[in-house]
């Protein structure tokens, strides 16, 4: 293993980032954090049907932010971070944007990784180097795949 310092932080609303967040801290020897939010997702917040969900209401407006919760971090420390989140409505969910605005990542190599039922990263990449152009952002990869995956995928990137 490389003398790099590896951050994997990830927001997971059910778990199925969770697990691959893990997967990536333990392959690349990194340290692993959870972005929480304040205010835990509830399944009802998570009804995209439900116009009115609280998911629903935050990625309809570009400018909200959720609080956070938990214990902070400074990931201005790490070499390489990667950032990690499913994908809501084509997009990182807001709380991924709280947590990045709330770092100092200008010039970091940050490397997003993301889950999804149906979507694919593009659009959340391109998303997040438009609002944070001075983060020099990787290519990010849709990791669904299971741990092989994941593991294999996160070792060519701290090496």
């Amino acid at each position: 293993m490389n003398n790099k310092k590896v951050l994997v932080a990830y927001f997971s609303a059910t778990g199925t980032t969770k697990a691959v967040a893990e997967t990536i801290a333990e392959a690349t020897d990194a340290q692993l954090y959870e972005i929480t939010p304040e205010t835990r997702y509830t399944s009802a917040d998570l009804n995209w049907r439900d116009n009115k969900s609280r998911t629903s209401v935050e990625m309809n407006d570009p400018a909200s932010r959720p609080a956070l919760g938990g214990e902070a971090i400074d990931a201005s420390a790490y070499d390489i971070i990667f950032i990690g989140y499913p994908i809501w409505w084509d997009l990182a969910p807001r709380i991924v944007n709280t947590w990045i605005e709330s770092q100092r990542l200008d010039g970091k190599n940050v490397v997003p990784f993301a889950t999804s039922g149906g979507s694919t990263i593009d659009g959340s990449v391109k998303d997040l180097r438009r609002l944070y152009p001075g983060i020099d952002w990787q290519s990010g990869k849709l990791l669904n795949g299971g741990p092989s995956k994941a593991t294999n995928w996160a070792k060519t990137i701290t090496e």
